[in-house]
């Protein structure tokens, strides 16, 4: 089995075109003295609307790595795979995030019940559990949470099936969900996870807060911290206690530009000396349209063209995302506004600084949805990206160490 990095970071790259760009802020972490390693994620989802595939996937980021002599750890993420598609994405992956959040609270059969609380029952009485734990608590989080954990080993052994012996870094996700799953329910959830002889690495829980996809974390930033610190210490007790494997970490997805949280969850796996995947997904692509928007000409016509489709047409893009956007339509700039801008005010409104007056969290959070209309644009989307490739690539490369890398692993 291939034990994963300490820290890594979950890289969507949409269109295939800024591995180069990404690289070049790893290059700029290493230099610094701390290793990540990559993993290039993108969900089903993505490559039906994009129209790519996971053999599209693997080759961007094999070229990506050459081009920029790389020699540091990367993967390409099956991202939120399940039974039904995981097939498709064996042969090109080596890390499955396998997502079960449906299956969670789909009440386990007493009988399974019983015998996990029978054979787990020493939690109730151990004295260095991380965290508290009664014998109603286990009960009540078995019959939760062992659907889940029983489909998440169904995916497994499937995955084992076909890369034939091919190490892999198994993810489970169980965090598309409303209620999030307490430091006491992730402690039964890795045990059940072990049961099934799982060996998970990397485990994405539901936090407290509101993890919206772009923008920066909404809620209790003190009581997330408390409930982070005691996830990673569940998450390093449970790999000693139950044989899972020992880069076992936690995951945060929509993880991408939670500024206020970045230097609580820094200062805690320091400390503690844990590892950390956090998934920074769809902000590739809207550094894309920022850089387009400061190249000017034919760039800043397609970034405001693409404002002006993801406006017209909010109901269908902002459905699939609505657990994770939250967009005041009354502060989105009207498409007669934004076509006035030139490429340094589209570029202000875009670009994740909060101290800039002219951000806008609900035009980054619709335009963060709005990748299908670019994808409909087809060639000349990707033409303009070439076209405009100094400008693109600084600001992807820039956004991922300025506002990710450095802040979560250097600072």
């Amino acid at each position: 089995m291939k034990l994963i990095e300490r820290f890594s970071i979950g890289t969507g790259d949409r269109f295939g075109r800024e591995g180069v760009a990404q690289i070049a802020a790893f290059a700029r972490a290493r230099e610094a003295g701390v290793s990540a390693a990559i993993v290039w994620n993108k969900s089903n989802r993505e490559h039906l609307i994009i129209g790519t595939g996971p053999a599209d996937q693997r080759a961007a980021a094999d070229a990506a790595v050459k081009a920029s002599n790389w020699k540091g750890a990367y993967y390409v993420d099956a991202d939120h795979i399940g039974l039904g598609s995981v097939d498709r994405y064996a042969p090109h992956c080596d890390f499955f995030t396998i997502d079960v959040a449906d299956f969670i609270g789909k009440s386990a059969a007493p009988e399974a019940v019983r015998a996990f609380a029978s054979r787990h029952r020493g939690l109730v009485s151990a004295k260095d559990l991380p965290t508290k734990l009664d014998e109603a608590g286990l009960k009540a989080a078995a019959s939760r949470y062992l659907g889940a954990v029983a489909e998440a080993a169904k995916v497994y052994r499937r995955i084992v099936e076909l890369k034939k012996g091919a190490a892999f870094v198994a993810e489970v996700s169980m965090d598309e969900t409303e209620t999030p799953q307490s430091p006491a329910e992730l402690l039964v959830i890795l045990a059940a996870l072990a049961d099934e002889g799982v060996s998970v690495q990397t485990i994405a829980p539901k936090f407290s807060g509101r993890f919206n996809k772009g923008v920066d974390y909404v809620g209790d930033t003190k009581a997330f911290l408390a409930e982070f610190e005691a996830d990673v210490r569940v998450a390093t007790w449970s790999a000693k206690a139950f044989g899972l494997p020992p880069s076992l970490k936690l995951s945060v997805h929509s993880g991408s530009d939670k500024f206020s949280i970045y230097g609580g969850i820094a200062e805690i796996v320091r400390r503690l000396g844990a590892g950390l995947h956090l998934k920074t997904a769809g902000t590739t692509w809207l550094e894309e349209l920022v850089g387009l928007a400061e190249g000017g000409g034919e760039g800043l016509a397609i970034a405001k063209e693409v404002y002006d489709s993801a406006y017209a047409r909010y109901d269908e893009l902002a459905a699939p995302y609505a657990s994770v956007i939250d967009i005041d339509r009354s502060r989105l700039p009207s498409p007669a506004e934004v076509k006035a801008w030139d490429g340094a005010a589209y570029a202000a409104a875009l670009r994740h600084v909060q101290s800039e007056k002219r951000f806008n969290k609900h035009l980054r959070q619709l335009l963060h949805v709005g990748y299908k209309v670019a994808a409909e644009m087809g060639p000349r989307y990707l033409e303009a990206l070439e076209a405009h490739r100094d400008s693109v690539s600084r600001n992807v490369t820039a956004n991922l160490w300025e506002r990710h890398l450095r802040p979560l692993f250097v600072e």
